[in-house]
């Protein structure tokens, strides 16, 4: 089958990484071919082809017109292939990126060309800067990396017969076995505001005496550098056990076998890998969970039972009033972006919802209110046992979380559940439907919004803009 994978570019980051596994996973069962925007310096066994007409928007440089761009994609498949190919594979083609990106699908598929979409993320979860107020492509084959999206896709009219949920493949982290363990603890991420690094630094007080905290990656882009900046700053003045950036110069294999345990405190994922690798190194893991992501990998038998859900910390912590305003102004500002309406009294409802008991969850809190809990916590010992008895699990981070037997059933199932061999089969299974089964179906995107659009689950690491500490 000849398969072209397409992307708008080939950056260190998650989507390469999927598009990478899968090129392994299927090895000689496919003729691949990779169409990207920018190549960067990834290397893939298979042929590669660089048309910037896929790439990103960039400001001040025009972008060629769709039915140029598509134009050339079609001359691509046919260089590769005298008659093109079997399936084009697109990535990610919901999140606008490049505004002209869907109109080059259209003119793909208006061509004959026969589509698999995978989608990776959603704008309408939390990314209104990048949403598309044109109609999404119909009668198209479409994928998912988790139970949760496949849902709401259904719900919002895409057919199960065209929709297909095709979880990220786990290879496993590497582990350098000649290097010692020491006291690290990690979080293996890019450090992205979304990625909670305030939850992961409240977490390193509550650390036993001699550990500390290794944050692997710096961010990219200008808005997540400036909140990352800041909390490199502020850790630095008051003395915080954290080291950042340890992935520049230290082999990745290297800094998991120094550490004795990982951390994730991220509010939101597509998929969330490290509740799937980190058990292939043989290490515990505490953390964020997130329910919408889990409960997939809790249902294949993944033990998550030293995550938590929540940290409640006492509403009178941080500026109340300060905080009504900075969290309605997001929700207003990201329904305007959306072009959704929304009352007061909704508005209100959810905000109850949020303080209800007086406690507001730590991961809802942007930068600026999580410094002023960090400050409390660091000035006073009292602080730290009160949000203790709040959060009794917190006694982990102090005590350590390895659970007997957990690590090794955790990594047999992801590798058996998740591992290469069961994702070929699944691909390979979604390839043969997508050229078998012509499907007729179209999203409703209303109906896909308001799923997303839940104020009450509001973060403001995730739906507001970086104000500063």
């Amino acid at each position: 089958m000849k398969i072209a994978l397409v992307h708008y570019h080939l950056k260190t980051g998650g989507v390469t990484t999927v598009i990478k596994r899968q090129i392994a996973a299927l090895g000689d069962a496919c003729d691949l071919f990779v169409l990207t925007g920018d190549r960067a310096d990834t290397q893939l066994p298979c042929e590669v082809e660089e048309i910037p007409g896929l790439g990103y928007d960039r400001s001040g440089q025009p972008q060629l017109p769709p039915e140029r761009v598509a134009e050339q994609v079609r001359r691509a498949l046919l260089r590769k292939w005298s008659d093109g190919c079997d399936i084009l594979h697109i990535h990610n083609p919901t999140l606008a990126k490049n505004r002209g990106f869907l109109q080059v699908i259209r003119r793909l598929q208006d061509s004959g060309i026969a589509l698999f979409l995978q989608i990776h993320d959603l704008a309408e979860d939390g990314r209104p800067q990048v949403y598309f107020d044109e109609p999404y492509p119909e009668d198209c084959h479409y994928g998912v990396i988790n139970r949760r999206d496949e849902a709401i896709l259904k719900a919002a009219g895409l057919d199960n017969s065209g929709l297909h949920c095709l979880p990220n493949a786990v290879l496993g982290m590497p582990v350098d076995s000649n290097r010692q363990q020491t006291k690290q603890v990690l979080y293996p991420v890019r450090a992205i505001r979304r990625k909670n690094l305030g939850e992961a630094l409240l977490l390193s007080l509550f650390f036993k005496a001699g550990q500390r905290l290794a944050i692997t990656q710096p961010p990219n882009s200008p808005e997540d550098i400036a909140s990352y900046r800041d909390w490199v700053a502020w850790s630095s003045v008051n003395g915080l056990s954290v080291d950042f950036e340890v992935g520049r110069k230290t082999p990745f294999a290297s800094i998991v076998a120094a550490s004795q345990s990982m951390i994730t405190t991220s509010v939101s994922e597509g998929f969330g890998m490290a509740y799937l690798e980190t058990w292939t190194t043989g290490k515990p893991l505490l953390g964020r969970r997130l329910p919408d992501i889990c409960s997939d990998y809790e249902e294949s038998g993944i033990d998550l039972q030293t995550l938590y859900d929540r940290i409640d910390v006492p509403l009178d912590w941080i500026d109340r009033d300060d905080f009504s305003n900075r969290w309605r102004e997001a929700v207003l500002r990201a329904a305007n972006r959306f072009g959704l309406t929304i009352s007061d009294a909704t508005v209100s409802k959810a905000f109850d919802h949020l303080t209800g008991r007086e406690t507001i969850d730590f991961g809802m809190l942007d930068e600026a209110f999580q410094r002023q809990i960090l400050s409390r916590l660091i000035a006073s010992p009292f602080a730290k046992e009160e949000l203790i008895r709040t959060n009794p699990w917190l006694s982990d981070a102090r005590e350590g979380v390895a659970v007997p037997g957990v690590i090794e059933k955790n990594r047999r199932v992801a590798l058996d559940r998740y591992g290469m061999d069961r994702y070929r089969d699944r691909l390979l299974q979604i390839y043969d439907r997508v050229v078998s089964q012509p499907v007729r179906h179209t999203i409703d995107k209303k109906i896909l919004l308001h799923s997303f659009f839940r104020p009450e689950t509001f973060s403001l690491l995730k739906w507001a803009a970086y104000g500063g500490f």
